[in-house]
């Protein structure tokens, strides 16, 4: 059971970043005035009845409950009290018709206002959210995030996506988001909230510049504070000055959507059919294909060997398509005797479970022995 948690990314043992039950109390703390007016009032009625009636203290509780709640009378020989029992008895029926009036407004008050209510089921929502490892946040709910969110849930990605705008909460279950926060993307409880310390990577869909700088900053500090490995962050920008700039201060990708545009389009005038060629195996749920860059580690037993000595396309049935030297240097449809270095990054095509396969491969630091019985045939 605990590595299928694992490999669905679900993990019970963890605990949210932040604690928002100072914020829950703090809302509770308002129902506090209503409550202790009921039971001082009680009191007061207990002790009176014990001095002005020969009362046993639960009979007297009981004379004082059901007066001050206006609930009953009669059970306790009421014909028989004394003038001042009755002045006594009336007042304690009107203070406490008084004080039930101002409970019934509170906690009205407190529940119409919804902040109880957002709070709880933010509370739950960070809760769920603290379970996932290895996620995706997504900042800013737009176009954008609409298209990525389908796309993740088609691959089963866990992520959660960010947004500021009141009416968030309602686009995010319209659009089946399973992790969201409502709140401000720059503040560092909101971060905390998203869990960004198990997290994978991030990105960032803001159509403002100075909010996507802002936030690969927020970030990158926050993950030197943790100290741990480099968040994989990508963000859009609108034209190549932005690219630049994002580029400057940290962030992994840029994607430019205008840019994209055009060379697809460019792509459909120039050598036509190929988009359809590539969208038609690309969106084929029962073997649809998946590009993904892989790093190769320096523990990798793959370093300073040939390509051909993994094995890769007979074994995983998953092809490297292009390799990316760490001095930047590209090579494009590698063969077989293609040295692969440390930290390279290898661009491979093939499904999901192809790629699963193959990183686990390239992860290993000593020679998997399935590949001992395998020979290469050279083209």
């Amino acid at each position: 059971m605990s590595k299928l948690l694992w490999f669905l990314n679900f993990d019970n043992s963890k605990k949210p970043d932040i604690d928002l039950t100072p914020e829950l109390l703090n809302e509770l703390s308002r129902f506090r005035f209503p409550f202790v007016i009921v039971q001082i009032f009680l009191i007061i009625g207990t002790l009176g009845y014990l001095a002005l009636e020969d009362y046993t203290i639960i009979e007297a509780f009981f004379q004082a409950s059901y007066t001050f709640t206006n609930t009953g009378f009669g059970a306790l020989k009421e014909d028989q009290f004394s003038p001042i029992t009755i002045i006594f008895t009336t007042i304690l029926m009107l203070i406490g018709a008084a004080t039930i009036t101002l409970s019934v407004a509170v906690v009205v008050n407190v529940i119409m206002g919804g902040k109880l209510i957002s709070i709880i089921k933010e509370i739950k929502m960070i809760n769920k959210i603290a379970r996932l490892k290895n996620h995706y946040v997504i900042f800013y709910h737009n176009e954008f995030s609409i298209q990525l969110a389908e796309q993740f849930l088609q691959a089963q990605i866990p992520f959660v996506v960010i947004d500021p705008n009141e009416d968030f909460e309602k686009e995010a279950v319209k659009y089946k988001y399973p992790y969201y926060i409502n709140d401000d993307p720059h503040l560092l409880d909101t971060i905390l909230k998203a869990h960004l310390s198990s997290a994978k990577g991030v990105v960032i869909f803001s159509k403002n510049l100075t909010e996507n700088i802002a936030l690969i900053v927020s970030i990158r500090i926050y993950e030197k504070e943790l100290r741990r490995h480099s968040y994989n962050i990508i963000s859009i920008a609108n034209s190549n000055e932005e690219i630049s700039r994002l580029n400057k201060i940290g962030a992994n990708y840029i994607i430019s959507p205008t840019n994209l545009t055009a060379q697809r389009i460019s792509s459909i005038i120039i050598q036509p059919g190929s988009e359809n060629i590539i969208e038609h195996f690309m969106s084929k749920k029962e073997n649809s294909l998946s590009l993904e860059e892989v790093v190769v580690p320096k523990y990798s037993w793959l370093v300073l060997k040939k390509l051909k000595e993994a094995h890769l396309r007979e074994v995983t049935k998953a092809t490297v398509i292009g390799i990316e030297q760490k001095d930047g240097k590209y090579i494009s449809m590698p063969t077989g005797d293609t040295l692969i270095t440390s930290e390279c990054k290898l661009l491979i095509i093939g499904n999901s479970s192809h790629i699963r396969q193959t990183k686990r491969i390239i992860m290993k630091k000593e020679k998997p022995e399935e590949l001992k019985y395998v020979w290469y045939y050279p083209a």
